[in-house]
């Protein structure tokens, strides 16, 4: 039987509190990445829940659950205001178009690089999970697939949770459940649709 879109927001915490997922146990020596994935129309109750219940529920565990977030579109602004390039990217794009930008921001948002921006901004020796957010807003500007990939040999043993705006089979994901599917098989569902 298939889960509520509710059901599987209530699965959340006690799955990412539990010490077997803190501690990346029983995963076959895999780093422990994870992937909730939730229906696109959903976003803005997915924000809210990930920021009220969830970020203040770890806070106040009891040892407080320690969390690096990382919204990813923040993430691609903040880079590109650093490399002073955000207003002359909003001038190609009105001026030249979608693709005109996209190239041209291409060597500044390869993943690798945020991979390494991302690991940058957390302390990973002092927090217990990083979540990823902002995939959505972040398309097309970074492809998930391939920046989780860049993050894998970087994470050590600190598991990572992406919230995922589309679809997830453990094989390949599928942003906003149209988009071509990006192979990806690395990350573990958080919390499948049926029991």
């Amino acid at each position: 039987m298939a889960l509520t879109f509710e059901e599987r927001l209530n699965q959340i915490l006690p799955k990412i509190s539990s010490d077997d997922f803190l501690n990346s146990k029983g995963l076959g020596n895999e780093i422990g990445f994870w992937i909730f994935d939730y229906p696109p129309e959903r976003e803005l109750e997915m924000r809210d829940f990930l920021s009220r219940t969830v970020l203040t529920s770890l806070h106040k565990a009891q040892p407080p659950i320690r969390t690096g977030v990382i919204n990813l579109f923040d993430l691609v602004i903040q880079l590109l205001e650093e490399r002073k390039l955000l207003d002359k990217a909003v001038d190609m794009q009105r001026n030249k178009g979608d693709d005109a930008v996209m190239a041209a921001l291409r060597p500044v948002l390869k993943e690798d690089k945020l991979a390494q921006k991302v690991v940058s901004l957390v302390d990973l020796d002092n927090i217990d999970l990083l979540i990823l957010c902002g995939v959505g807003s972040a398309y097309p500007m970074l492809r998930t697939h391939t920046l989780l990939s860049a993050l894998h040999p970087l994470m050590g043993r600190t598991p990572l949770l992406m919230f995922y705006p589309g679809r997830y089979d453990g094989y390949s994901l599928r942003l906003f459940n149209k988009l071509s599917e990006d192979h990806y098989y690395r990350a573990f569902r958080l919390v499948p649709e049926a029991q």
